[in-house]
């Protein structure tokens, strides 16, 4: 179906509101608005344009800060007077430094809450550990690690590897949570050191899995007789 941008609905100041989410985890970064203009521009370059309020004028997100935005897909909803742009970020979507503009939560009568931490310690953990390497804090052990560089941060996942190896022949389910919790944590220093990301992770494992390859390959070895 070929698309029109005269399907839009905006409003009497000529704008539509915009949501924001990452196509991958799903969640939304942030809203924002478009009109005619910033949602052509959108449409024509695959990154996100908005019109400012308060500047009254264009902004293309990340053109300042680099924290750019993949346009990945767009979409409306029924009515036509909401925007769905479905993104890969490059960085933070909120100026605050935060992954999502949505990060103050309500709490509500007889809702258990959920955090942040909850929804997914890895994820957390991972951007926790970028925003110390981008915002260094004085006296962090992270940031010790980054201005020590790679061969520090090397030996301590070595160090780590060994300390889980000894915790699984010690049967100590507690020690082996403990030391494999200390391994978690030093290799996302060196994934952040590395410009790894956890989706880049789990893309390979998901590519695996639809391969019915999951397991990792293991190197044939030649028989003794050959």
């Amino acid at each position: 179906m070929t698309f029109s941008i005269d399907e839009i609905k905006f409003d009497e100041k000529g704008l539509v509101p915009a949501v924001v989410q990452n196509q991958k985890s799903g969640k939304v970064l942030m809203l924002a608005y478009m009109n005619k203009e910033s949602l052509q521009k959108t449409i024509e370059t695959k990154t996100t344009w908005f019109y400012s309020r308060s500047r009254q004028e264009l902004w293309n997100k990340g053109e300042t800060s680099g924290n750019t935005q993949h346009v990945k897909k767009l979409s409306y909803d029924c009515d036509g007077d909401t925007l769905l742009v479905e993104v890969e970020p490059n960085g933070v979507a909120c100026h605050t430094g935060a992954e999502s503009c949505f990060f103050n939560e309500i709490e509500l009568d007889g809702v258990e809450e959920t955090s942040e931490v909850d929804q997914g310690i890895v994820d957390y953990l991972y951007r926790y550990i970028k925003n110390r390497k981008e915002n260094p804090v004085e006296g962090s052990y992270t940031n010790y690690l980054f201005r020590e560089g790679v061969d520090k941060i090397l030996k301590k996942v070595g160090e780590e590897t060994t300390e889980v190896i000894i915790g699984a022949k010690n049967r100590d389910k507690n020690e082996l949570a403990n030391e494999f919790s200390d391994l978690v944590y030093h290799s996302i220093v060196l994934m952040v050191e590395q410009g790894i990301s956890v989706d880049d992770i789990k893309e390979v494992l998901t590519n695996r899995h639809k391969e019915r390859n999951y397991e990792p390959k293991r190197a044939a070895k030649r028989d003794s007789n050959e």
